[in-house]
């Protein structure tokens, strides 16, 4: 077993996720304590962005528009790309110094980097973060770019987490048909039947349209608890409009740029029923995945920041028609699970051990990938 740091900030722009995991890069290290609850897998932790870092990484991510190759930093992308690295570097220090660990006793990090622009069509999906010097800041080894592989062997570059769920959950010791969706700034699905085949997509906008709507509306960063929503009326002409977007209409595997849908299509809706409205076209394109499933799924794990949203979650069970546990409810952890999949993802990729396959991202075959950067020895 090797001892690996997964670092991950995601669309809604809200902060770095890091987390602690022991993995052979196949198998997940889990406890079950009492009544089978699962034991955290590791310590985790959080560096939230302020304000103005976060204001920093919305003018990136627009200035990413002007991308024409992967390349290209345009506008203010190598400030933010600057930045990105400095917080993760700081994320990290502050973690092995609160748990009592040196940088020796970590074998890798896995670093997801910033995602500011995903057109997997045009084969670019940019992730910025500089790897090697965050290897050298922290003394670790660093794995990164970790879609790039997949892209240039004519895959999606997304959804990564698909292969650390299955894992957890054979771990876990699930059996028969169940989904695990994953709602950050994006959602994603990954449905897996009672043979254990898998197939993993982007379902289509997250937290995203909602934390951006509240922004506008409120000042707010979310709506907490999904409160705003649960007080409005959702727009049915608008959903059904929304719903008919080429996206939903692509077979798997799809993967998502989170500028693809905007709030602003709620328009002059009150704030609690563009609420309810961005509220509900997440929960209904989370349903539409349904359709693609190779077995319905009976059961669903619900993680990420939309887990904590306690309408969506409301709206999940009545559209799924299933049985919905959050993954903090089962003993896993819903805000630091795709931390703790970039984890597993750089053992795996220290091993040449596949990180997406066919099924989940469209490659061609099952591909490894990440950039390996080793501390230098100038430093």
């Amino acid at each position: 077993m090797m001892r690996a740091i997964g670092l991950m900030s995601g669309t809604s722009l809200d902060g770095v996720d890091i987390a602690l995991i022991e993995t052979d890069g196949e198998r997940v290290h889990v406890v079950k304590g009492h009544n089978n609850f699962l034991e955290p897998l590791g310590p985790t932790g959080y560096r939230g962005y302020s304000d103005d870092e976060k204001a920093l990484l919305r003018g990136a991510t627009k200035d990413a528009e002007g991308v024409v190759l992967p390349g290209d930093r345009p506008g203010r992308l190598p400030q933010a790309e600057d930045f990105v690295t400095e917080a993760h570097a700081e994320a990290v220090e502050r973690f092995l110094a609160e748990n009592g660990l040196s940088a020796s006793a970590i074998d890798v990090i896995g670093f997801h980097g910033q995602t500011v622009i995903h057109r997997p069509d045009q084969r670019i999906s940019i992730q910025i973060g500089d790897g090697q010097a965050l290897a050298d800041r922290l003394r670790i080894p660093v794995v990164s770019d970790l879609r790039r592989a997949d892209i240039e062997a004519g895959g999606q570059g997304a959804p990564l987490v698909p292969v650390f769920h299955k894992a957890l959950a054979e771990a876990s010791g699930f059996e028969g048909a169940f989904g695990i969706l994953n709602i950050g700034g994006v959602a994603n699905a990954t449905l897996i039947d009672s043979k254990g085949g898998m197939v993993a997509f982007d379902t289509g906008p997250g937290n995203s349209l909602i934390d951006e709507w509240m922004q506008e509306r409120e000042g707010k960063n979310l709506d907490d608890g999904g409160r705003t929503a649960a007080r409005g009326r959702a727009d049915e002409p608008l959903l059904a409009w929304l719903l008919m977007h080429p996206f939903f209409l692509r077979r798997p595997p799809k993967s998502l740029d989170r500028n693809w849908f905007s709030h602003k299509l709620a328009g002059q809706l009150t704030t609690e029923d563009g609420a309810a409205t961005l509220t509900a076209f997440t929960a209904r394109a989370v349903a539409r995945a349904v359709d693609y499933a190779p077995e319905v799924p009976t059961r669903w794990i619900v993680a990420g920041g939309g887990a904590r949203n306690g309408e969506l979650v409301r709206l999940l069970n009545y559209h799924l028609r299933a049985e919905i546990t959050t993954a903090d409810a089962i003993g896993w952890s819903s805000a630091y699970l795709e931390a703790q999949a970039f984890a597993y993802l750089a053992v795996r990729s220290l091993k040449g051990l596949p990180i997406t396959l066919p099924a989940t991202t469209g490659v061609r075959a099952p591909t490894t990938g990440g950039v390996m950067s080793r501390p230098s020895s100038a430093n």
